[in-house]
């Protein structure tokens, strides 16, 4: 999941990471919502906030605005940076390193979230930006760009247009692989919103603490794919 890059990813492995970190990617999204009223796992509404507030010559709040957009691409700078970094010492920890950084973040504001929440709600935003910043580049980097998991807009549209070619593509080739994509953008969204149902569900409850069930979500996949490496390693030991 994890693990394997380029050529050696498969389709069920992109499944697999596009199920688990849009399931995350819901859960901030709502949790960050409810706590902040602000949108965390994407920037395209600040952007519109952003340019509103300058033309009404709030410069102080545009510029929050604008640090909400930053922070998102500083997370996916970061993120691309740490890949390359990393992958020129050793090429097994590529992909764990900024994973486990995302981890830690949202175990943090799990922790002290709520506390942040009244006295510094944009700390929380600018955080978990740039966890979502971090997750999209991640994401983006290990499945050559066919899985995205922090915002929807994108997939819908691509979604609406696979949907629409198979009135026109017959020949089998082509149909699997509309499929095969259509298969990958349902699994994205179902995730993201039983990711938000999750999210929406315990927050009543739990508050910012819910976001520990991203953090497990994040350590439990990073486990599989490490017993997972271990096990093959050992299958092709015994077998020379």
């Amino acid at each position: 999941m994890f693990t394997h890059q380029g050529n050696k990813r498969t389709a069920n492995h992109n499944l697999q990471i596009a199920s688990l970190l849009s399931f995350v990617a819901g859960i901030v999204n709502v949790a960050g919502f409810l706590a902040i009223q602000k949108l965390t796992t994407n920037v395209t509404g600040h952007f519109a906030f952003f340019v509103d507030e300058i033309f009404k010559l709030n410069f102080w709040q545009g510029f929050i605005y604008f640090l909400y957009i930053f922070f998102f691409f500083l997370g996916s700078f970061s993120s691309s940076f740490l890949v390359e970094y990393i992958t020129r010492r050793n090429s097994n920890y590529t992909y764990i390193v900024p994973t486990a950084i995302e981890a830690f973040i949202l175990l943090v504001i799990a922790v002290f979230g709520q506390q942040l929440a009244v006295e510094n709600p944009n700390m929380i935003a600018f955080v978990l930006l740039y966890a979502m910043g971090l997750q999209n580049s991640l994401v983006t980097r290990i499945s050559n760009a066919t899985v995205r998991t922090t915002h929807l807009t994108g997939l819908f549209t691509d979604l609406g247009i696979e949907l629409s070619q198979l009135f026109f593509y017959r020949e089998v080739p082509a149909r699997q692989k509309l499929f095969t994509s259509i298969r990958l953008r349902l699994t994205i969204i179902s995730f993201f919103f039983a990711g938000g149902i999750v999210g929406g569900i315990f927050y009543s409850e739990m508050g910012l603490r819910v976001l520990l069930f991203g953090v497990i979500t994040l350590f439990g996949g990073l486990i599989y794919d490490s017993i997972k490496l271990r096990l093959l390693r050992l299958k092709r030991k015994y077998r020379h």
